[in-house]
């Protein structure tokens, strides 16, 4: 494990430069999860993420010899915005390989901060090996996301807040991607409070890490898919491993899906803007992979909240949709003078706000003289939306209804 000593002189380098984020408790989730729940709010660091601690921990580290010659880092983003950040601290050159998805506002966000931004690969992985490669070319110092000692410290120092606010917890909840917000934080906890059960949690489109534990060797994925762009590794670094393997009591995983509802629960229920990686946690406890946790006292880390805003609003679209909330119609009328006007009487009587609508009447699929119209309705839950539905087969209406 990392040593505590180490976690502890990385606290009292960082603690200018980083906020100590709030540690509350979250009533709704503790009613949804059946735990009593406690939310380490590091969406909330200057940043948005994390990633900063160790960041800026590996760069104070540096000889000024080392830091006049550049630094150079592989992320997906916040990582990126933590070495940019640093740099521009410390007066350093700062260059970051991202891959060329990467979300504008998380490349936004590390120009903001001076860095110059390379776009190279299609997941971390790739990105990685560029900026390996360009940093030994230009004899740049590599600041590794994960897999570096001063890094993890860095990281570590949030177990450190967490204890001090709450020893008597009995789990801690961590997502994982690369590993070393797990193997720094797996530290300190096992060092101050060995009673605390350690929980990974990675996602289900990035399985590398979750199948080396259980296999307890390096296993590598083909590819990575998932909309939590955090954690999307791809290979699993056996330095995070080693450290996982011994601190670590438990790895589950959650689905896109299930990190999706998650963003939205804490959206509507929290007030909290989380990003895909960050609502790990809590998307395993909603959707009960850890249900020998109830009753308990369990810390969940928020490990970021740079939150794409275009992915955002499609997973509130389509929370609307699964909550009853919208509803999404194609209704077949006979192509008349009237023939609308009598199906939008038909649903302002029944309350539903109409908040698009299309009309067809040259479709294929259509019969002569007839007219599809796509019709989309803010509805007030499935009652309502059945009653919708049950309206539409009185009228004898042919329908279907989009999910």
């Amino acid at each position: 494990m990392i040593d505590l000593k180490t976690i502890y002189e990385a606290r009292e380098r960082i603690k200018d430069v980083i906020v100590k984020t709030t540690f509350s408790h979250a009533p709704r989730l503790s009613e949804e999860s059946g735990c009593q729940v406690y939310l380490k709010k590091e969406n909330l660091q200057v940043t948005g993420a994390f990633k900063i601690r160790g960041a800026y921990n590996k760069i104070a580290s540096l000889s000024q010899e080392e830091r006049d010659r550049g630094v150079i880092a592989a992320s997906a983003g916040n990582h990126a915005q933590g070495v940019a950040m640093a740099a521009q601290m410390f007066g350093a050159r700062a260059l970051i390989v991202m891959p060329e998805s990467t979300p504008l506002t998380k490349i936004n966000g590390v120009s903001y901060y001076g860095a110059e931004v390379i776009l190279a690969g299609s997941n971390y992985d790739e990105a990685y090996a560029y900026a390996a490669r360009y940093g030994e070319e230009h004899a740049m110092v590599f600041v590794h996301p994960f897999a570096d000692e001063a890094v993890m410290a860095g990281q570590g120092t949030i177990a450190i807040e967490m204890l001090e606010c709450m020893d008597d917890l009995d789990a801690i909840v961590i997502p994982v991607g690369g590993g070393g917000l797990i193997s720094g934080m797996a530290s300190a906890i096992k060092a101050l409070s060995p009673h605390i059960r350690v929980i990974g949690v990675g996602a289900a489109g990035a399985p590398a890490m979750r199948e080396s534990y259980e296999a307890k060797r390096v296993i590598d994925s083909l590819a990575v898919r998932t909309i939590a762009d955090g954690i999307a590794v791809r290979d699993a670094s056996p330095v995070t491993l080693s450290h996982i393997l011994e601190s670590v009591d438990e790895f589950v995983s959650v689905d896109d899906e299930e990190i999706a509802n998650a963003i939205l629960f804490l959206l509507e229920r929290q007030k909290l803007v989380v990003e895909g990686a960050g609502a790990a946690g809590v998307a395993a406890l909603l959707h009960h992979k850890l249900e020998h946790l109830r009753d308990k006292k369990v810390g969940v880390v928020l490990s970021g909240g740079n939150m794409d805003v275009t992915l955002l609003s499609i997973i509130i679209e389509k929370g609307l949709i699964k909550s009853g909330r919208k509803m999404k119609l194609t209704v077949t009328l006979v192509d008349k003078p009237g023939a609308l006007m009598q199906l939008t009487r038909m649903l302002q009587d029944l309350n539903a706000n109409i908040v698009h609508i299309a009309y067809d009447r040259t479709s294929t699929t259509l019969a002569y003289g007839d007219a599809n119209v796509m019709i989309h309705l803010e509805t007030k839950g499935q009652a309502h939306q059945s009653q919708i539905r049950d309206l539409l087969k009185e009228h004898r209406y042919l329908s279907s209804e989009e999910h």
